[in-house]
């Protein structure tokens, strides 16, 4: 990890380098989990951090949608806390060896290249020009993935997941979202209503929401995996409510 001192109160060499807030805060956590640092801290795993930066990563999205300016530095400050707590292990862990600078490298790297209309010699005049740019680099950067639903966790909630699919589906000819009929909304206060309500028929009648939408995303992938094989049905299906 980044050598950076850190000790109240002492004052920095006239002249010398002086370190960032962010430096601070990494060597914050570097204190915490060295010998003689937070007993807590130090035992934390990879694995054992994942459901904190899941809350986390949940506060910080109340955050944005309903939050302040303190509220988003607050959030936006815990979910940093996590990658460089992850980082920080990794530096200690053998067959890992990794730091947070090898991190922001990495991140900088993959951010110069899938922006060759910015960094490089390409053009792009709009958003729809930049996502084809990404869409081939990304086979160059992940050849071994041969599906478009490759890559998409699953344990997104559901009403995501069935957005990517969506739009994963579309991508490969197989849904047309302008054939989606039963359902006519123009806006989210429309939308929001209209969720909260199917919810709540299905708790009136015993049914899982969740439960119920990802089997039905399941077998959408499992379409979209036959349409790319070919052994589907070339014709563009339709999203239509039952009646």
């Amino acid at each position: 990890m980044t050598d950076v001192s850190f000790s109240s109160g002492a004052a920095e060499p006239a002249g010398g380098p002086q370190p960032t807030k962010l430096d601070e805060l990494v060597a914050v956590m570097a204190r915490l989990r060295a010998p003689g640092g937070c007993p807590w801290d130090a035992d934390q795993t990879h694995e054992s951090l994942v459901q904190y930066l899941i809350e986390e990563t949940y506060e910080l999205v109340e955050a944005i949608e309903t939050g302040n300016r303190e509220d988003m530095i607050e959030e936006l400050g815990d979910v940093l806390y996590q990658v460089l707590f992850h980082a920080d292990i990794a530096a200690g862990t053998p067959g890992e060896d990794f730091d947070i600078q090898d991190v922001a490298a990495q991140m900088t790297a993959k951010m110069v290249g899938r922006h060759p209309h910015v960094f490089g010699d390409r053009k792009a005049e709009t958003a729809d020009d930049v996502v084809e740019f990404w869409d081939d680099l990304k086979k160059v950067e992940k050849p071994g993935r041969t599906s478009v639903l490759d890559g998409i966790p699953q344990a997104m909630p559901s009403l995501s997941l069935a957005d990517k699919l969506l739009g994963r589906a579309q991508k490969v000819g197989l849904l047309s979202l302008e054939d989606a009929g039963g359902v006519a909304v123009q806006s989210e206060d429309e939308l929001g209503p209209l969720l909260l309500a199917i919810v709540a028929s299905a708790k009136a009648n015993g049914l899982d929401a969740e439960r119920a939408l990802r089997s039905t995303l399941r077998d959408l992938q499992g379409e979209i995996r036959e349409h790319e094989s070919g052994s589907a049905d070339a014709g563009i299906i339709g999203i239509v409510a039952p009646d």
